[in-house]
């Protein structure tokens, strides 16, 4: 009698377990990811640009530390996954970057240690879960352009924004700002600062 064949033997097996199909999408879902990731790794031993966006990633995984040990990387963009945090061994890991992306993630905070990011010249949050700026952004030496639209930002330490060592430009628009903050924010003549315009409050519409 000739054996069943493979195929035959996943078939009666997915009958027999329902759940099975979905298990091996999941694994084969999961092998494609971790390749890509490894592929871009080695991109960017190439060109010091590491790309890992829309990798299904939850979080930078410590093969990817390890992957990278030797080289420089100027450039990270771990934008469009599903991250929520952004742990403090990144800033030693990564410490030459001068250009991260963080947008369109799951994040509401970044550890304090990202301020030493000493070469960090460009940070996208945008699109992201933040209710305030994170203290790191404020002491970024070299930061120059953050980009931190369309979160859930209501109120902005504007005195430490000023003092901020390199700042030229914040992004703010599609955040729900405080009143106060946001005129607050429009008399900053030192920094370029995009805000989208306020609602007036009813008391506020003459024409009410």
């Amino acid at each position: 009698m000739r054996p069943p064949q493979f195929g035959a033997d996943i078939t009666n097996q997915a009958n027999n377990e329902p759940n099975l199909p979905a298990v091996m999408h999941c694994t084969r879902m999961a092998g494609r990811a971790i390749i890509r990731v490894v592929g871009r790794c080695n991109d960017a031993k190439e060109n010091n640009n590491l790309d890992l966006s829309e990798c299904q990633l939850m979080q930078v995984p410590d093969a990817v530390y390890h992957l990278m040990r030797h080289t420089a990387l100027k450039g990270c963009n771990l934008s469009s996954n599903v991250i929520t945090k952004i742990p403090p061994k990144f800033a030693v890991k990564f410490s030459l970057i001068t250009d991260l992306n963080l947008s369109h993630n799951q994040m509401s905070k970044l550890p304090e240690e990202l301020a030493d990011l000493a070469e960090l010249e460009r940070l996208d949050i945008s699109h992201n879960a933040y209710i305030a700026l994170p203290h790191a952004v404020y002491k970024m030496p070299k930061l120059t352009h953050l980009n931190a639209q369309n979160n859930h930002i209501v109120d902005i330490e504007v005195e430490r924004l000023q003092e901020a060592p390199s700042l030229q430009e914040v992004d703010l628009r599609e955040n729900p700002v405080s009143p106060r903050c946001h005129d607050a924010l429009q008399t900053i003549t030192r920094l370029r600062i995009h805000l989208t315009p306020r609602q007036l409050e009813d008391w506020e519409d003459l024409t009410v």
